[in-house]
Order: structure tokens, then C-alpha cells, then sequence
């Protein structure tokens, strides 16, 4: 039977293990999901080894940087963005080729365009981590220009102690790429002048437990559209399980 999985540390709950799972057994798929915790980045090769019918992985925090250094082949967009989410295993007689690709960034573009207007120019993005280059690759292949935010000083980035009245109007597409807002800490919202904001304003939230968090919640009091990254998960997956079994 054919196996595919998620490495990541922690693994608590995930979205993967479920949608796939489910998935395989509704279409009548002979595989199986697994999640593989593994402690460091050094286990990996250790799972591909010792699991000789996985023949896909998803890559979740913290080894989205740190795995590339053990792939035969990274996609151009992955190389670009400087992370991967996807692996897929070729086996070749005692061969074992792996190759990486990012499907962050194609779940996000999907799931954002729609949501774009003429105006929608400039894009704040909440976060310095693996997904933050995704979304960041992502706006600009869509034509905006975007500026990182993050909590300390950093080359190219703005503080949140920065963030005008001013400066939401003229980014108005706000990205968080940060855990900010989940659950169990759901009272939580990044630092932004909200009452600036109106209907020309577009805040989407990589987050999607719980539904609507406190940054769209604000936001949207305000006017602004709103959106959470379930949508994003759901093309990710998809576009994972191309990956492994295009032709």
C-alpha cells in the first residue's frame, strides 16, 4: 500500500492527516497518511529509509529550509521562495531520488486572486517565516509590492510599532503569516491601526482555527474584506497530490 505523510515538530493536530485519510478512503485509494514527528531535521532520511512505500511527504515548521540541503531536485518557484512543503519520492531500484516543491504559494495565489481589485496595489506581510516567503513570491507574481512587518528591527522590514493610519490605507492588502489569533490564544490580534481601515482594505489570515480570528474580526468592522486560509489548505493539499503522482 502506498504511503504518504507529514514531517514537521511538533505535529499536534493536522489539517493533512485528516483531509488525506479521508480522502483515500472516499475514492477508494489504496494508500495511507501518517504523520512522522521527528525531533530534528537529521530523522528525515531515517523516515524515507525505513518507509519504502512512502511515496510523497508534506513539510510543515520547522523543516521547510532545513530539508532542502537533502534533495535531489528543487522546483524553480521553491528555490526562488527559499522553502519547501513537498517532497516526492522516486524509487529506482536501490535509487531513491527526492524532489521538492512548494504548494504554499500556489493554495495562497488561488485562493487570494479572486479577492483582488484595480486598487489592491501594495500588501503588508505580518511575519518572517518559512510561509511569509511564500506569500511574499505569491503577491508579487500577482503584481503587487510588498514589505515585510516584523516585531524587531530587521533589514527590509517595518516594525509594527511603525504602521500608520497612513501606511494601512496605502498597503491595504494585509497578510498574516504569523500564528497571532489561533487557538487556544483566539483573544489575540496582531498590532494594527484597525480603526484606519475601510472597505478598500483586503486582510487575509493564513490561520483557520478559529473560522474568523481577531484580526478579521477588526478588520471587518471596519469595512474591510476578510478571508482565513482553509481555502489556501484545501488547494495546498490538492496541488500536493499532483505533485506526487503527475506523470
Amino acid at each position: 500500500m502506498d504511503k504518504y505523510g507529514l514531517i514537521g515538530y511538533p505535529l499536534g493536530h493536522s489539517f493533512s492527516i485528516s483531509y488525506f485519510n479521508e480522502k483515500f478512503e472516499n475514492e477508494g485509494i489504496s494508500a495511507v497518511y501518517e504523520n512522522f514527528e521527528i525531533p530534528t531535521i537529521e530523522n528525515f532520511l531515517e523516515v524515507v529509509e525505513t518507509n519504502p512505500e512512502l511515496r510523497g511527504l508534506n513539510v510543515t515548521i520547522p523543516y521547510k529550509q532545513k530539508v532542502m540541503s537533502y534533495l535531489d531536485y528543487i522546483s524553480p518557484e521553491a528555490r526562488a521562495i527559499g522553502a519547501v512543503n513537498v517532497i516526492r519520492i522516486e524509487r529506482k531500484g536501490s535509487k531513491t531520488i527526492l524532489k521538492g516543491y512548494n504548494s504554499d504559494v500556489i493554495g495562497f495565489t488561488q485562493s487570494i486572486e479572486p479577492l483582488l481589485e484595480a486598487h489592491h496595489k501594495r500588501a503588508l506581510i505580518l511575519g518572517t517565516g518559512g510561509s511569509s516567503k511564500a506569500i511574499n513570491y505569491g503577491l508579487r507574481s500577482l503584481g503587487l509590492e510588498t514589505v515585510f512587518v516584523s516585531r524587531y528591527e530587521r533589514p527590509d522590514t517595518i516594525q509594527y510599532d511603525k504602521i500608520t493610519p497612513e501606511v494601512v490605507k496605502e498597503y491595504n492588502v494585509i497578510v498574516n503569516c504569523t500564528p497571532c489569533g489561533m487557538y487556544p490564544r483566539s483573544e489575540e490580534c496582531p498590532l494594527l491601526p484597525y480603526e484606519a481601515m475601510d472597505s478598500r482594505n483586503l486582510l487575509y489570515d493564513l490561520i483557520y482555527n478559529p473560522d474568523t480570528t481577531l484580526f478579521m474580526r477588526k478588520g471587518a468592522q471596519h469595512g474591510a474584506t476578510v478571508k482565513n486560509g482553509l481555502e489556501m489548505l484545501l488547494l495546498q493539499a490538492f496541488a500536493s497530490w499532483e505533485f506526487w503522482n503527475e506523470e
